[in-house]
């Protein structure tokens, strides 16, 4: 493996203009591919397997055009303090507003809520219902323009009035200018890390260019593969995430290369044939975690994670062609002043790979106190990880927006006034094809229902053409995220085989938005334990071949594991239980996203086994080279805990940008990460790791015989490389581009 990757960093090195001319050109290609293929489609966003979704199917095909995809937008009217909305003035000015809303553009209807009975029973809410003809992102300008206007005659005359629906539903943003901040602060980082303009800028523009390539791959074959717009979401922020660190990776290990005195087209071979084999390698786990999310069973997750695979196979070619060459155009523009001072003397570059750092003084004060250290790293942890066992999955709806939307106000003010489960009702589908009385099935099942705990109301039932199948709806109590919500929609299931039994012949299902979010939360948390055990396994089996151990693998994933732990206590501590959340921003508390357990598993198994495979690779590679294995912990830490914290921190400001949004959803996001990489990468890494193979000495690189012979043998300390680079003379000092053409 690493003479491989030697040799392909000498070509990629020596053909630099080719390899720069041919990403280009791929970049081109793709860019063209996406700008005249066909837009994708947002199909492929269904549940397969739980009930929701089956009953949702059953009202497409028995209820044709029932479950139409057109925008909607519903109206809420509420009446100044003491007065009715159903006062002569306040119904004229609701009336004048259904009129003007029906004669807008692209509208198919309004309902007039004096005549669909859609007033609270004070008096004091109403609201209107107008739907569209097209779908919420075809609604033309003029279209919402129309609507505003029309809201706003509403308000002038005394009534408060907002819009709940997806019509003028304000889209969230990801962070806005603090998420500019973050970059930039990653830039600044890069700068003190390598000292280089050049350096500094490098991973950063191969990152934006592995991006581009990806993400335009995915829109130039999203109508074929059915891809719809969210799926590039994973595979842009593991393509930056990755990109940047593979990167640095390289530039790093060319760097000490060329301190060392070795000429740059050597340099960049042997960066190549190490770091760029960590890389790989790296680039595989990921991989492996990404293509796992297949095993959740949801189409959307699992198409978003084999993009973002793609992605990072992108990034991880990207790091071992595309950086050499660069390399190559630049070879001296990337190292430190002090080194380009220096020139290729290796007796300097000898002395300034011996010498201490902050990296190697931390390492050995870890080994002088292993077991204080791993304690208080495991205890510490631990404790952060124990609000995960009050985990409560969820889709956060409008009451999680912030109180300055329209949408936020219409659903506190339907509350209010029509209670809180009136934002989540439940649809009953009802199929009574196999009763001898359709009529009398459909009408058992709703007065069962309707007299459930919990169920305030329920609506007279609906019958299809046919008659042989019905839906209504029913109105919980309790709020849609409310732990009695989720009760109650197991407790009418749990119901179902004595409510069937009287029908004798009808069955019904329950769904509707509610119930959707409640089955996928379920669904997914059903799915979390597998997955991890999928992808960990798969990682220990990876990494065992690459570390040629059986304990350190095992360490690397219970770290990793404690880190996720941890950081998903962190999110329900502040999101659900509300510790701190005013320190964020984050007005309402409540059910963590239902995605967010498996978004943070992979994006942070990603990174964590980046850092794991950069640090303990060196020692590795130290230890096979004759360290002792306390001395290999030091020299590993000595040339990569500066370019390990680095990325780290990189990623912690890129990710903390989003903490800056607007959207609770996309906040829990974007905290979640940060303090993951942040217990990743400090605490597991630079503290548990070290601890670990202090107290395992020699005994951390022990692998039985059986497996010795059975598994592959990768090289990826470059140990092939070691041997060839002892026997080629350090060039002598001379001129830049004479140097550069050796």
């Amino acid at each position: 493996m690493a003479t491989l990757l030697y040799r392909l960093g000498r070509l990629a090195f020596r053909r630099r203009w080719y390899v720069a001319l041919l990403w280009a050109a791929v970049l081109g290609a793709v860019g063209f591919g996406a700008a005249t293929a066909p837009a994708a489609s947002d199909e492929g966003n269904s549940m397969p397997g739980i009930e929701s979704q089956k009953a949702f199917d059953l009202m497409e095909q028995r209820f044709p055009g029932a479950a139409a995809d057109g925008a909607s937008a519903r109206i809420v009217f509420v009446a100044p303090d003491g007065q009715k909305v159903t006062a002569a003035e306040n119904r004229e000015a609701v009336e004048r507003f259904v009129g003007e809303a029906a004669d807008g553009p692209q509208v198919a209807d309004a309902a007039d809520p004096f005549k669909a009975r859609a007033v609270s029973e004070d008096d004091s809410t109403a609201y209107a219902t107008v739907t569209y003809r097209v779908e919420a992102d075809d609604l033309a300008d003029r279209s919402k323009t129309a609507l505003e206007h029309a809201m706003e005659e509403a308000r002038d005359a005394g009534l408060t009035v907002e819009a709940g629906g997806n019509a003028l539903a304000t889209q969230p943003e990801a962070g806005g200018a603090a998420e500019g901040i973050g970059v930039a602060i990653a830039a600044v980082v890069l700068l003190i890390t390598f000292g280089s303009l050049a350096a500094a800028g490098l991973p950063l523009l191969t990152a934006l260019i592995g991006v581009g390539v990806s993400m335009a791959s995915i829109l130039a074959l999203g109508s074929a593969l059915g891809l719809s717009a969210t799926t590039g979401t994973l595979a842009t922020m593991l393509g930056l995430a990755c990109g940047i660190d593979y990167a640095l990776f390289v530039v790093s290990r060319y760097r000490e290369e060329r301190a060392k005195g070795h000429a740059p087209q050597e340099a960049a071979g042997l960066a190549a044939g190490t770091a760029g084999s960590a890389v790989v390698f790296a680039g595989l786990t990921v991989v492996i975690a990404l293509a796992g999310l297949s095993v959740v069973g949801i189409p959307m997750l699992t198409k978003m994670g084999l993009a973002a695979a793609g992605a990072v196979v992108v990034s991880v070619v990207i790091a071992l062609t595309l950086v050499p060459a660069l390399l190559g155009l630049w070879p001296n523009a990337v190292l430190s002043r002090f080194t380009r001072r220096r020139g290729n003397r290796k007796d300097g570059g000898e002395r300034h790979g011996g010498e201490s750092n902050g990296g190697s003084r931390w390492a050995r004060f870890v080994l002088r106190r292993p077991v204080p250290v791993l304690l208080a790293s495991v205890a510490g942890l631990g404790a952060l990880a124990l609000p995960v066992l009050d985990l409560r999955l969820g889709m956060p709806g409008a009451e999680a927006k912030p109180t300055s939307t329209t949408e936020r106000r219409a659903y506190d003010a339907l509350a209010e006034g029509f209670g809180p489960g009136f934002n989540g009702p439940l649809t009953i589908v009802v199929d009574a094809k196999g009763a001898a009385d359709p009529k009398a099935a459909v009408t058992t099942v709703e007065q069962r229902v309707g007299a459930t705990k919990g169920v305030v109301s329920a609506s007279p039932a609906q019958f299809n053409p046919d008659g042989d199948t019905a839906m209504f709806t029913a109105v919980p109590a309790a709020a849609p995220t409310d732990q009695k919500t989720k009760d109650l929609v197991h407790g009418i299931r749990g119901e179902r085989p004595a409510i069937e039994a009287a029908t004798r012949g009808a069955t019904f299902e329950v769904t509707g938005t509610t119930a959707m979010n409640i089955d996928m939360a379920q669904k997914v948390q059903d799915a979390l334990i597998p997955y991890l055990a999928v992808v960990v396994g798969l990682a220990v089996l990876l990494l065992m071949v690459v570390f040629r151990s059986v304990l350190v693998p095992v360490k690397a994933a219970l770290g990793f594991l404690l880190s996720v732990g941890a950081a998903l206590g962190s999110v329900v501590a502040v999101f659900q239980w509300g510790w701190g959340a005013g320190l964020l921003g984050v007005e309402q508390t409540g059910p963590i996203m239902s995605l967010m357990p498996i978004f943070l598993v992979g994006i942070v198994f990603g990174l964590a086994m980046d850092y794991e495979v950069f640090l303990v690779a060196r020692m590795r590679e130290a230890y096979v080279h004759g360290d002792r294995p306390g001395q290999a912990v030091v020299s590993g830490f000595r040339y990569s805990a500066r370019v390990v914290v680095a990325a780290a921190l990189i990623m912690m400001a890129v990710f903390s940008g989003f903490i800056s949004a607007g959207e609770s959803m996309i906040k829990t996001i974007g905290f979640g990460l940060a303090v993951a990489v942040l217990f990743d990468a400090f605490v597991v890494r630079m503290a548990l790791v070290p601890a670990v193979l202090a107290l395992l000495g020699k005994a951390a690189w022990w692998l039985p015989h059986p497996l010795d012979r059975l598994l592959p043998r990768v090289d990826v300390e470059g140990e092939a490389l070691s041997r060839r680079s002892a026997v080629i003379p350090a060039p002598a000092r001379t001129d830049d581009r004479e140097t550069v053409r050796t």
